[in-house]
């Protein structure tokens, strides 16, 4: 693999044409993805999620270079039917093969936005083997921020779309997102992917400032066979707020990884997901809630539906530093088996060492209950629809998590969960 990545890298920096200084910072995050390569079962956080070999079992010639990635003509070919939603209104950054294509806030005051777009890529404060590859590879650099005292007026979705012709292809996308003190942003996250076999590293850094709120959303459910990792790291300041939603149920491997670093008094992360799976997909949601100062709070809830031959994995952890008293801190997971060959793996983590806490986790899972079923159906309901109503049940208090009343509808139309 080695000569390959370093062949199809130079062929990246001949298309991309970056300064000097930015081809030496590739240079150097490339040497370090050589060195570590694609994580593997035997570290401890991809125990149950071994990329190397799922990689390699699913990906035949991996490349790391496509001359389609930099074709300006495919990315502008967004299929009609690509947006499968009737959407609110809204602002919209659409990115297509990993590069930006459309930066569009024509609600907002521009004034109040400052806008990087460019393929000079920035260092990641992340060190591990998937940030430098996403370092030494991505095509644009991606960095938004939100001015001191500003709420934007509508959310913003953020499209990101590949198409039919790449294929077998790393593709990397990074976005940077600062939100400066007394401000607000609802981001949605769509993934609708008409390619295959490729995969996709999405590197995602945000500062929230002191008395900010970010409520970021992330959608995954179109049918592909891509393999996926996703990273979130969000650095929270003295009263600032986070809300995030995963929906994960669309392509055959995902990692959804979120980081948050709560480092001032009465900073709250709130985590809430769905896994939702058939066939023989397997998705994993990892979360580290670091509590970095006191009077700090998180609440995590992940429920996973698994059916056929897939496997659902939650790990989460919550640290707590020693400076950090009073910090409250709550995590659940609960998976619902509705085969005998699906799997659910679970790993909740506790680690404190300050002794004024409140923290607590949990993780269970099981059948569907038989009782409830003949129950319903003796009050008129076939076999699939007391099922269906029991799953909508398990499933409906996560979707409740989600504040913002206008992504909740639409996170219960996509999903079919009615009240």
């Amino acid at each position: 693999m080695t000569n390959q990545i370093k062949t199809d890298f130079d062929k990246v920096i001949k298309y991309l044409k970056p300064p000097k200084e930015n081809i030496n910072l590739r240079k150097k995050s490339l040497n370090k993805f050589i060195n570590l390569g694609f994580p593997q079962k035997k570290e401890e956080d991809w125990k149950f999620f071994d990329l190397n070999q799922i990689i390699s079992s699913n990906i035949k010639d991996l490349k790391f270079f496509d001359k389609e990635l930099f074709d300006k003509k495919n990315k502008i070919l967004i299929p009609k039917n690509a947006l499968p939603f009737k959407l609110f209104e809204h602002n919209k950054i659409i990115i297509a093969n990993g590069a930006v294509h459309t930066i569009d806030f024509r609600y907002e005051d521009l004034k109040k936005i400052n806008i990087t777009n460019t393929a000079k890529n920035q260092s990641s404060n992340t060190n591990h083997s998937l940030a430098y590859l996403n370092s030494a590879f991505t095509t644009n650099y991606l960095k938004i921020i939100i001015k001191k005292n500003y709420s934007l007026n509508k959310p913003v979705i953020l499209y990101n779309f590949t198409n039919e012709k790449i294929t077998s292809t790393n593709i990397n996308q990074r976005l940077d997102i600062v939100l400066e003190d007394n401000s607000r942003l609802n981001l949605i996250n769509l993934f609708t992917d008409y390619s295959s076999d490729n995969f996709i590293n999405i590197n995602h850094e945000f500062k929230v400032g002191k008395d900010s709120i970010l409520k970021n959303y992330k959608i995954d459910d179109k049918e592909n066979s891509n393999i996926k990792y996703f990273y979130n790291n969000i650095d929270l300041d003295q009263n600032s707020l986070v809300e995030n939603f995963i929906l994960s149920s669309g392509s055959k491997f995902i990692k959804n990884e979120i980081n948050c670093n709560l480092q001032a008094k009465y900073a709250s992360a709130f985590v809430s997901g769905i896994i939702n799976l058939d066939g023989a997909k397997q998705h994993e949601i990892k979360t580290n809630i670091n509590h970095l100062a006191e009077n700090t709070k998180s609440y995590q809830l992940i429920k996973s539906v698994l059916n056929e031959n897939s496997k659902g994995i939650f790990q989460g952890k919550i640290f707590v530093d020693s400076i950090a008293q009073k910090t409250n801190g709550y995590q659940l997971s609960k998976a619902l088996l509705l085969n005998e060959n699906a799997e659910f793996d679970g790993k909740p983590e506790l680690e404190i060492y300050a002794d004024d806490v409140k923290c607590s986790h949990g993780s269970t899972s099981g059948s569907l209950d038989e009782n409830s079923i003949f129950y319903l159906m003796s009050r008129g309901l076939n076999h699939k629809e007391a099922k269906k109503l029991l799953i909508n049940g398990f499933l409906l208090d996560v979707v409740e998590k989600i504040t913002d009343l206008e992504i909740k509808k639409l996170i219960k139309e996509i999903i079919g969960v009615s009240e």
